[in-house]
């Protein structure tokens, strides 16, 4: 079974631990000169519409009294690192997606610690115990349906779904719930008659397919519970990557260059976590009719340095952006 772990508010959270005066008050972290992109919101925040990677400037539009406070990546990484520490006490089958989220396959450790269950449980007290924060916790037989599953109960949430109970989970889902999915890709597939993830499961592949390519048959796989991806630590993944996927089409190159800032930072630290170096960077990007495209730049020898990842994915940026200036 696979266990994907999400620390609730991660970055907002740690700075009202660490500032209780802050605690059960709108914080946001990052975008207060205005120019600048939020980070990360409380859910106080959140209440009011605020999300990551919004213009600071919307963020104080939206919740006037929001308290806006700069971010200390030092420290989001030392706590993540400790968070990590826990994770690999029961599994050394650990795959990071950023600082504040993980899959863990925790099947060979039944013997040891117990089933996934009660292993996902003890993980979320040790958490709160050890380091005063909430972590929601998704319990699956596939690596998708736990992150779907550690969404629904947010913050401090704990969902299971058995392994005879993937379709059935799925099938009430809005499709918003699937990777990849959108607030314009929802509306595409809502022309079409398909509201819920059952919608797309029972939709013939081959029309998918024709009508968005392979992002129709991505979909069609997920729905139907085919999901063959395995968790894999950096330490042994031949590719590390992260992705960000918008809730409404983004043109802006100046919030566009921030995004891809963000994805670097992300990158590059789980390289250097892992103790490797990269020598080609690639970027992915999907325009709004759903048409993804990638390039790619091989550097000049190995590297794990945040600004020599992002030059060259800056590079890329541009460079698609020219070829392809539809929104993104």
């Amino acid at each position: 079974m696979i266990l994907h772990i999400d620390m609730d508010a991660f970055y907002a959270a740690i700075e009202q631990r660490d500032q209780p005066k802050l605690r059960g008050k709108p914080v946001v972290v990052g975008g207060g000169s205005g120019r600048g992109v939020v980070a990360a919101a409380s859910y106080e925040a959140r209440e009011y519409g605020i999300h990551s990677a919004m213009p600071g400037r919307r963020a104080a539009q939206l919740c006037p009294h929001a308290i806006f406070v700069r971010g200390r990546i030092d420290q989001y990484a030392k706590v993540g690192r400790q968070v990590r520490e826990i994770f690999h006490r029961f599994t050394p089958l650990v795959q990071p997606l950023s600082l504040d989220e993980a899959f863990l396959d925790v099947t060979g450790s039944r013997r040891l610690h117990g089933d996934a269950l009660k292993i996902g449980r003890t993980i979320k007290q040790a958490i709160k115990d050890e380091l005063d924060l909430t972590a929601s916790v998704g319990v699956a037989p596939l690596k998708f349906v736990a992150k779907i599953a550690s969404d629904l109960d947010k913050p401090d949430g704990f969902v299971q779904v058995p392994s005879d109970g993937v379709i059935a989970f799925l099938d009430p889902l809005p499709t918003s719930r699937l990777w990849g999915v959108g607030r314009v890709g929802q509306q595409r597939l809502q022309r079409l008659g398909i509201h819920k993830i059952g919608d797309i499961r029972v939709r013939d592949i081959h029309d998918l397919k024709q009508k968005f390519g392979s992002w129709g048959e991505h979909l069609w796989r997920l729905a139907n519970g085919i999901d063959p991806r395995k968790v894999v630590p950096d330490r042994t993944a031949k590719q590390i990557s992260h992705e960000r996927t918008f809730g409404d089409d983004l043109s802006d190159i100046d919030m566009l260059r921030a995004v891809v800032s963000h994805l670097c930072e992300q990158v590059s630290r789980r390289l250097r976590r892992s103790k490797r170096h990269a020598k080609t960077v690639t970027l992915k990007y999907r325009r709004e009719d759903f048409k993804t495209f990638s390039r790619s730049s091989t550097l000049s020898s190995p590297t794990d340095s945040t600004n020599q990842l992002l030059q060259a994915a800056l590079e890329l940026l541009d460079e698609m952006r020219q070829r392809q200036p539809r929104p993104v």
